[in-house]
């Protein structure tokens, strides 16, 4: 199982915005943010950071592959993965439709060796 960790700032005054956000995925659209996941091999678990900076979101996925089934999110059409990356360009201004180039975060230290 590997892990990918992404850590991505929210724009300022986004964050009830974001809380609504996470609400209708642990509520209405749970089923579909399960079965995306699913779809894509993944397990998602995602932190709220507050810091004096501004507000964060930690994205963590696991799987076979994380990293391949964050870029294969972007191949996604159906109405859930349009509706979760209008949500995404609203909170954090990208568009997770066609992430910025440059490298995805890496992995630099392991407690497990």
């Amino acid at each position: 199982m590997a892990m990918f960790a992404m850590a991505v700032p929210l724009l300022p005054g986004k964050t009830e915005q974001f809380q609504r956000f996470i609400g209708e995925l642990k509520g209405a659209r749970f089923a579909e943010f399960k079965a995306s996941r699913k779809k894509l091999g993944v397990r998602e678990r995602t932190f709220l950071q507050n810091t004096p900076h501004g507000d964060f979101v930690v994205v963590t996925l696991e799987g076979a592959d994380p990293a391949s089934a964050f870029g294969r999110f972007a191949e996604g059409n159906d109405a859930f993965t349009e509706w979760f990356a209008k949500q995404v360009k609203e909170l954090h201004g990208f568009d997770v439709k066609a992430p910025p180039p440059g490298p995805l975060p890496s992995l630099v230290i392991d407690s497990e060796g």
